[in-house]
């Protein structure tokens, strides 16, 4: 464990202290959010970001652990581990370089050389291969192993039995796959070509008709593209590296100087054994390597996008009316007051024809004026363009009246819940098409509280996450969600069960047993109350208690991210600041800062018993209570009037949110029903790898039309000015 320990610091640039406190703590059942808030001093205040990487990173070092004493055992099993071998094994830093160290000692199926050994030809290749100065020429040592009664007829079958040992035994070794596999990845090239009979046939994978790339400089989203092109049979892919320059390598690695009579022969088998079994083995591995290493970094990507996606400012406290945009069902409406309760649904038809609009228009218009609608979510699918032409419509109709705005919301996924069970549970009386409305209008309102009940996955925010290890993505975006509904913290008076299993400590069941008492026995009063939830013991309520809100009670501290065990500290700051909890409940605490550094920080720390990275973070929730750190963000552009594609000309300025960051660039919602793409190489000035180093999803940016392609409904902008 030290050395891991050791690792870890090393690798992460932590303190040993540091890495190991959060080590325990994850063994002990700490959550990553509880452990990131509430145990700064511990970790050395690490983020979760930091933590979650660290916990991944113990994971794979402890499965190699893990591996390394089943390989041991297994070569120890077959009486052929040696100090060496086993000091080998327990140096390798990779799964990769352990299985090449048990390659020879695995079970094969039978091969070339398994059927040369049984007719006792090892003897003979280990001869040849030792190159020895005084090794008899090898047509002159397979002479004694010709023995038809083994079906070893000639010298000839003897030597190509010898020789197919030795391109076994080349390829099986560790040191050599090692060498090569370093110069497939840095020297190799991957090419793709139209498969036979889509040759002549345009699609998505065009640009990868004839198309070649270093293995060493190959962009994930390039990878992933030719996989999928490959797999729907409209690409053929390979790996390769030059020949004679892995050759070359391969005979330093095993043909001995000065030459002797057996060194032509050796060098025979080992290109023999390149060609036949280290060069396929290595495409494989290759590809393997790089479909690894693409999927790691879109999920990664998936995950850094999901972030600001989830925690985008919430239009709350207003009447919000949710259209979900269809041609042959209609458009289906729904009303949501300020706490996101249904007060009415319609189905429209704007897009049937100017009759139809025309009703449509003067129906929402009376819903409008009933309910006192204050803004308008359209859902970006199908007939978006159209429902938002006629939104603007409506919008110039309401003139005079109080104003409406509108903002067009991503709906990716509002399918999805709304044909779960979840939403048949919340929405029993409305068909799937309502409840949809009902989503698209919620997700303006509390965007994480509403996206939490959708499988992350169907979010959309990501490139080819169908394409992407099931378990590893699902496991990164969990993570992420967890991370941000603890970060805001959840009401535990109104969250929905999805919301709350999400709160550090809780799982399904305890999240569902929070709700079932606070139907049969009313509100919280107090966070305390939650020890009375049936299955939520101690260790759960110290994990979930600090993240989750009770406004009801009458412990003003309830309504804060200060933890339970901090209460005492933040009574003492109060004190020593000359404020009281009235003080904290009328918003009176301007100048705690101030007091507190004229006390002296450190001091404080000590008096409150606590240290000083929790001493701030009480202090902040103390001078703003139920302070959500969404409200710092960028709020979500609201319009009342549309462009159309044809409307833009290139030099155009305009605002626009970020709705996609891929690895070539960023998608910008720009007020036209077609996303602009702003190219990397167009994001910024200075030299940057990655787009996300610049943009995030949700962020409010200026941009400029650069090109417009109305026949390929293409829009290319710019974030320089020219």
């Amino acid at each position: 464990m030290q050395t891991m320990i050791e690792q870890l610091a090393k690798e992460f640039g932590k303190k040993e202290e540091h890495v190991r406190n959060v080590v325990d703590l994850l063994d002990e059942g700490n959550t990553v959010p509880f452990i990131a808030r509430y145990r700064k001093e511990m970790h050395g205040t690490m983020d979760d970001q930091t933590i979650h990487a660290l916990a991944d990173r113990l994971q794979y070092l402890r499965n190699l652990g893990e591996r390394k004493e089943e390989v041991k055992k297994s070569i120890e099993g077959q009486g052929k581990l040696t100090e060496e071998l086993a000091q080998k094994i327990d140096e390798a830093e990779t799964l990769a370089a352990v299985e090449d160290l048990y390659r020879p000692y695995k079970q094969k199926r039978r091969t070339r050389a398994t059927i040369a050994r049984e007719k006792g030809l090892e003897p003979l290749a280990l001869l040849l291969f030792a190159q020895e100065k005084d090794c008899p020429a090898p047509k002159i040592a397979a002479k004694e192993y010709v023995n038809p009664e083994k079906e070893v007829g000639s010298v000839e079958e003897a030597l190509a039995g010898a020789a197919d040992i030795i391109a076994e035994n080349i390829s099986d070794d560790a040191l050599v796959r090692g060498k090569l596999r370093e110069f497939w990845l840095s020297h190799g090239e991957l090419t793709s070509s139209a498969a036979a009979k889509k040759e002549r046939e345009e699609s998505v994978y065009s640009n990868y008709y004839r198309f070649t790339a270093s293995v060493g400089k190959i962009q994930g989203h390039q990878v992933l593209a030719v996989n999928r092109g490959e797999r729907e049979e409209f690409l053929k892919v390979s790996v390769s590296a030059d020949r004679e320059s892995a050759l070359s390598l391969l005979e330093r690695l095993t043909v001995k100087k000065p030459a002797c009579a057996a060194t032509e022969f050796v060098r025979a088998a080992a290109e023999d054994g390149y060609d036949r079994l280290i060069a396929p083995s290595l495409e494989r591995e290759v590809r393997a390597i790089l479909t690894d290493n693409a999927s790691e970094g879109a999920i990664g990507q998936f995950a850094l996008n999901l972030r600001p996606l989830l925690m985008q400012p919430p239009v709350k406290g207003f009447v919000t009316m949710g259209l979900d945009p269809g041609y042959r069902m209609g458009c289906k409406v729904a009303v949501v007051d300020g706490t996101g309760k249904v007060l009415d649904t319609a189905v429209v038809y704007p897009t049937y024809g100017e009759k139809q609009k025309r009703e449509c228009i003067g129906k929402l218009k009376t819903m409008i004026e009933k309910y006192k609608v204050k803004h308008l979510a359209i859902g970006n699918g199908t007939a978006s363009r159209e429902t938002e032409a006629m939104a603007v419509e409506l919008i110039k109709e309401l003139k005079g009246e109080e104003t409406v705005s509108y903002a067009i919301v991503n709906e990716a996924g509002a399918s999805v819940y709304s044909a779960s069970k979840l939403a048949a549970q919340e929405f029993p009386e409305f068909d799937v098409n309502l409840r949809s409305a009902v989503s698209i209008a919620r997700r303006l309102q509390d965007p994480l509280a509403e996206l939490v009940k959708i499988d992350p996955k169907s979010i959309g925010v990501g490139q080819y996450q169908h394409d992407m290890p099931e378990k590893r993505l699902s496991q990164a975006l969990d993570g992420v969600v967890e991370d941000c509904v603890n970060a805001v913290g959840v009401d535990v008076n109104t969250a929905s069960a999805p919301l709350l299993a999400r709160v550090s400590g809780l799982n399904a069941a305890t999240a569902a047993n929070v709700v079932k008492y606070r139907e049969e026995n009313g509100s919280f009063l107090s966070r305390r109350q939650l020890l009375k939830v049936p299955k939520l013991g101690a260790k759960a309520y110290e994990q979930c208690a600090g993240f989750l809100r009770v406004p009801e009670s009458k412990q003003v501290l309830d309504n804060t991210a200060v933890h339970p065990e901090s209460y005492a500290a933040a009574e003492k700051l109060l004190s020593l600041c000359g404020y009281t909890m009235e003080d904290v409940k009328a918003g009176r605490l301007g100048h705690l800062m101030e007091k507190l550094h004229a006390f002296g920080e450190e001091r404080a720390a000590q008096e409150c018993g606590v240290g000083l990275p929790t001493l701030f973070d009480v202090a902040r929730e103390l001078k703003q209570p139920g302070r959500d750190p969404r409200s710092e963000l960028p709020a979500p552009v609201l319009r009342t009037d549309v462009l159309k594609i044809s409307d833009l000309k290139p030099g155009m300025e305009l605002r626009g949110t970020v709705r996609n960051v891929i690895d070539f660039g960023a998608f910008v919602d720009i007020g036209v029903h077609q996303d602009g793409l702003v190219h990397i190489s167009e994001i910024s000035d200075r030299f940057i790898r990655h787009p996300s180093e610049v943009l995030a999803v949700g962020d409010v940016v200026t941009v400029y039309v650069k090109e417009v392609d109305e026949k390929k409904n293409r829009i290319s902008l710019t974030m320089k000015k020219r």
